[in-house]
């Protein structure tokens, strides 16, 4: 599977969130980046992903649809879709706690 890059369209963008939806093709990748702020990230399609970590840790990740989870800022990893199908998800960072 080559990886490349996810896409990433801003839904919202003022003062109090930025709402972004990440759409993955198959071993599509956000890229390695680090949380400003903290966030909810909230599957549309779910799928199978795996969390690249700063030590090059690798922990699979499981989205469902509809199943929400939240994360504090200042962490700094990778998500890839390591599925056979296409996935995505909303991302809703929250500016009123920046790190």
């Amino acid at each position: 599977m080559s990886e490349t890059a996810a896409t990433a369209e801003v839904m919202v963008d003022n003062d109090q969130v930025v709402v972004t939806e990440w759409s993955f093709a198959p071993g599509a990748a956000t890229g390695w980046h680090r949380h400003g702020y903290d966030y909810v990230i909230t599957p549309i399609s779910g799928g199978d992903f795996e969390i690249v970590g700063p030590d090059g840790t690798r922990t699979p990740l499981k989205m469902e649809p509809g199943r929400s989870y939240f994360r504090k800022f200042g962490v700094e990893h990778d998500v890839i879709n390591v599925g056979s199908v296409p996935a995505s998800f909303v991302e809703v960072e929250l500016k009123s706690n920046p790190g």
